[in-house]
């Protein structure tokens, strides 16, 4: 068989370029020759038998890829050292767990926030200033029952009596705020949810300063009222008005901090609260027995001079001694803003170092 061009003859149209006639030759010798087939191109009639025309479509030219050069082999990288794969950071966006709890910076509100919720919660602190309402409303109210009709020289000075009273109750409130936590391990609790210890105890501090402060000035305030119109005196100053409500209730509620500045420095209840004590107490038990020796009276005056109890009064004006030794008017309420300072800071430096 053998494969030939050939162009297409005759007068008819012309036929598209890669035209080929497959065409089949005898074979050589005395075989029989095979039946060929007989196929015919589009318009060609009395083609020889045999002859198989293929149409092949012309490829059309291909435009010439320009040479690129050959490219220098890429250098070898050295292997590194296998580094270890970095802990994944679970705060991070859109990298491993990201916690459905917004996570914002904290400061004192939150710790106010939480120490209010404490201190409103606990049984002690509703029967403590429940008890402490009581004695200086109830006693102040006797206390202008009894003298009615009397004729005094300033009728709301008279309220010292029931404020006296009504400090042996803030005293251990003051102290349980901090210790109690202390006792019961609840501290650790705090101190986790807080890890800043210098802000819990200062929400502390003003949580409760606040609390003592609005508690017996509202209740110093109801007193000197009930006095001042159920007793025959004259008529107090606003300077004398000021002590006997503001002055007391910052006196009461500053002995109140000094007692949880010591409570966080002992941490224990007992411990504090009867030191506590002693220093309210002591030293006027101390000056009575005092008195009886004329070598210690010097002793005795300067112990009841600067005590609590005369302090209190001397804000109400009627110091114990009855002379104008020692601090007068605000002077109390100073020395002992001082005192309560002092031992706070200390608390503060002390709540630093020392663990839980």
């Amino acid at each position: 068989m053998m494969l030939q061009a050939q162009p297409q003859p005759g007068p008819g149209p012309a036929k598209e370029a890669g035209t080929m006639l497959l065409q089949a030759q005898p074979p050589a010798g005395g075989h029989p020759e095979p039946r060929p087939l007989s196929a015919h191109g589009p318009g060609r009639s009395g083609n020889e038998p045999g002859t198989m025309m293929l149409t092949v479509p012309a490829s059309q030219p291909q435009p010439q890829q320009a040479q690129q050069p050959p490219q220098a082999p890429a250098p070898q990288q050295q292997p590194h050292p296998q580094q270890p794969p970095a802990a994944p950071n679970w705060q991070a966006a859109g990298a491993g767990y990201v916690s459905p709890i917004p996570v914002r910076p904290t400061h004192l509100g939150h710790a106010l926030a939480a120490e209010w919720t404490k201190i409103r919660s606990v049984r002690s602190t509703m029967w403590t200033l429940g008890v402490m309402v009581a004695l200086i409303v109830g006693i102040g109210l006797l206390t202008a029952a009894a003298l009615s009709g009397h004729k005094v020289e300033l009728g709301i000075g008279y309220g010292f009596f029931s404020v006296m009273l009504g400090t042996l109750c803030i005293i251990p409130l003051g102290v349980l705020v901090i210790s109690s936590e202390y006792g019961t391990g609840m501290i650790r609790t705090t101190l986790t949810a807080c890890p800043s210890r210098a802000r819990v105890l200062a929400a502390k501090a003003i949580v409760f300063f606040a609390l003592a402060f609005v508690i017996t000035t509202l209740a110093t305030t109801l007193v000197s009222l009930a006095l001042s119109g159920m007793l025959d005196g004259r008529e107090p100053t606003l300077d004398e008005w000021l002590r006997c409500t503001v002055g007391a209730g910052l006196y009461v509620s500053m002995l109140g901090l000094l007692a949880m500045a010591v409570g966080s420095l002992l941490r224990h209840s007992a411990g504090a609260i009867s030191a506590m004590f002693g220093v309210v107490l002591l030293p006027m038990l101390l000056a009575v027995f005092m008195l009886g020796s004329s070598s210690l009276q010097w002793l005795a005056k300067g112990l009841i001079t600067y005590s609590v109890p005369n302090a209190l009064a001397t804000l109400y004006g009627m110091p114990f001694l009855g002379t104008g030794e020692g601090p007068q008017g605000w002077g109390p309420l100073g020395i002992l803003t001082g005192v309560a300072a002092v031992a706070l800071g200390a608390a503060f430096v002390v709540q630093e170092r020392r663990d839980v």
